[in-house]
């Protein structure tokens, strides 16, 4: 499992900046060159299976290039 600070910390890998807090989630944006994609990431712990596949398909990102981003 990954933690959502491990999340966050592979997202400004690939150009994601976070841009503000609120309690425990964190939004990161990004500028792609045709829109503004914007991801919520909450810091727990562990993430839920579900929780993560979401994250990385919402950043355009797939299950092989995330691995990659260690």
């Amino acid at each position: 499992m990954i933690s959502g600070l491990d999340l966050i910390k592979r997202l400004k890998k690939v150009g994601y900046i976070a841009t503000r807090q609120k309690g425990s989630h964190v939004r990161l944006e990004m500028y792609d060159g045709k829109k503004t994609i914007k991801l919520t990431v909450p810091l727990h712990p562990q993430l839920k299976k579900g929780t993560l596949n979401r994250i990385i398909k919402d950043a355009g990102l797939t299950l092989e290039k995330f691995q990659k981003l260690k």
